[in-house]
């Protein structure tokens, strides 16, 4: 099974859960959302939709990094890169609340390039998934490691390999595959504003295929990814041949 989605909605939810199975929740990175909000996206979604929802950044960014100008909460000195400190426990604790009221099949921690393949970080992740409740599947994606440091971090901490394919290869932890599609690469920066050509999503497609495993979730980040995870779909034989949906 290949299920296409975007990380966030990229239209109105209605026509979202008509077009997709899935989506990668964005709001729990930048915000703590309210029980309720949580709670009306689940009973407007279908039965067998699947959510996954970003882990709120104080467990995984700095107090430094830029975007935690777009935050409810004001960080302290102590968040971020996975530290066993009772701030981050406590965000984790949120997040795995949220992640709880939508069912969501996983949480993702997306860590920033500040948090670099060294002894330390994987001091902090070592103590942190050790004190941690996880009754959840968990993905996470390491910017700027190298193929041993993903393959130890993934076997040591039992969690998702997420990659892009056109970047990596999945290292294998177990039966599911997790893709995230930013745009394209230039000079070590992601260039979000880029609409995938049609011989690149074939590509994917090809890798994606290669890949596969008993599950893949391939989630679109750039900023065409409603139209891009809508052609993708359509090089899958999902969905109809007609031109793809508006943004809402």
């Amino acid at each position: 099974m290949i299920l296409v989605g975007t990380c966030g909605f990229c239209e109105k939810q209605e026509k979202y859960f008509q077009d997709f199975k899935t989506v990668e929740i964005q709001q729990t990175f930048y915000r703590i959302l309210q029980d309720k909000t949580l709670e009306r996206w689940r009973k407007k979604a279908p039965k067998d939709f699947v959510f996954s929802i970003k882990a709120f950044q104080g467990i995984t960014h700095p107090p430094n990094s830029p975007t935690w100008r777009r935050s409810n909460v004001r960080p302290s000195k102590n968040v971020g890169l996975l530290k066993p400190t009772s701030e981050v426990l406590h965000y984790w604790r949120i997040t795995l609340h949220e992640a709880k009221l939508l069912n969501a099949r996983f949480i993702l921690i997306q860590l920033p390039k500040s948090f670099k393949e060294s002894d330390e970080s994987f001091t902090n992740a070592e103590k942190f998934f050790s004190k941690i409740e996880r009754d959840i599947e968990i993905a996470v994606e390491l910017r700027g490691w190298s193929e041993k440091g993903r393959k130890k971090f993934v076997k040591e901490f039992d969690v998702i390999d997420v990659v892009d394919p056109l970047v990596a290869i999945p290292l294998h932890r177990g039966d599911v595959n997790y893709y995230r599609l930013h745009g394209r690469y230039e000079n070590d920066r992601i260039i979000y504003s880029h609409r995938y050509s049609d011989e690149e999503l074939r590509k994917i497609r090809d890798k994606v295929l290669a890949f596969h495993v008993e599950e893949s979730f391939v989630y679109f980040n750039n900023s065409n990814m409603c139209e891009d995870a809508m052609r993708f779909k359509r090089e899958l034989g999902d969905g109809p041949a007609s031109s793809p949906p508006q943004r809402g």
